[in-house]
């Protein structure tokens, strides 16, 4: 294998004649974009990051056209985490947290969480939704769980993030009849010496060559991931005629304004008396039916 460097990747890898296949994952500018938006303490940071890799990760074992997300619950620390990951390698995420967090691990800060996994597949097909206790001393363990409850596939994760950069590696068993254990337990078990500096540093073919240099590996072209907001002034706009004419005309009347930021990538939109009326009448407007040639 050659040199290359992976910077805002998704690497798909099979080990050949084996019913393992894998994927890996870097965000670099696209993490920095987050954080830009939302600075966070490193213990919340480091686990933002995991999320956003282990969701882009996720979202490519799937064929579908709309979006993944992946979503904590719990009572600890960290209140509310959502990362959305599309079918376009596009992914946006939010974290709240709350106190001091300074050496916190991952099972303090996600106290009597839950993790939940809604898959939209786009184009009118039935969304999905699993569910499970956050458990284990990492997000990756929590993950594992979830695939051996909800999918009944083996998946392996590893998952790192630091200040600059977010990775993760996802070995999987392929759904078939019967398996070989021993191709699976071997590649696992060699993926288990992957550290996070490794994960972080090595481009896709030194790192495969440094786990499976006797494996053959057949190592897909990059797909490149990005950070992108769906927040739109038409979305805002119709959040805003779900509230009603005359909460919006209080809202406008005790505030002076309407003023929204997106929480995932700080994105204003403001809206005056003039931009309500106009909102509403637009809203009230009958449709004119086609007219017959």
């Amino acid at each position: 294998m050659t040199k290359t460097t992976d910077t805002d990747c998704l690497r798909r890898f099979v080990f050949e004649n084996t019913d393992v296949r894998g994927e890996l994952v870097w965000l670099d500018a696209s993490w920095r974009a987050v954080l830009e938006r939302q600075p966070c303490p490193e213990p919340v940071r480091d686990l933002l990051g995991q999320a956003m890799a282990a969701a882009v990760l996720l979202s490519a074992t799937i064929k579908f056209d709309g979006y993944l997300q992946l979503q904590l619950q719990g009572n600890g620390p960290i209140s509310l985490l959502v990362i959305e990951a599309t079918a376009a390698r596009t992914m946006r995420g939010i974290v709240h947290w709350d106190g001091d967090v300074e050496g916190m691990d991952f099972s303090a800060l996600t106290r009597e969480a839950r993790l939940m996994i809604t898959i939209d597949p786009g184009t009118g097909g039935e969304r999905y939704q699993g569910m499970v206790p956050v458990e284990g001393e990492s997000l990756a363990e929590t993950l594992e769980h979830y695939f051996a409850r909800s999918e009944q596939l083996a998946t392996r994760l590893w998952l790192a993030a630091d200040n600059e950069r977010a990775g993760g590696m996802l070995l999987q068993q392929l759904p078939r009849e019967s398996h070989n254990e021993e191709d699976w337990n071997r590649d696992v078990m060699l993926g288990e010496t992957l550290t996070d500096e490794e994960l972080l540093g090595l481009s896709a073919q030194e790192l495969l060559h440094r786990l499976y240099h006797e494996e053959d590996i057949r190592l897909f072209e990059s797909e490149p991931v990005s950070f992108r907001c769906s927040c739109s002034s038409e979305r805002i706009e119709s959040m805003l005629r779900g509230l009603g004419y005359d909460e919006v005309r209080d809202i406008l009347e005790e505030q002076g304004g309407i003023d929204v930021t997106c929480e995932f990538c700080a994105q204003s939109y403001s809206y005056d008396a003039v931009d309500v009326e106009r909102l509403f009448a637009a809203a009230d407007q009958p449709e004119v039916p086609p007219t017959r040639h």
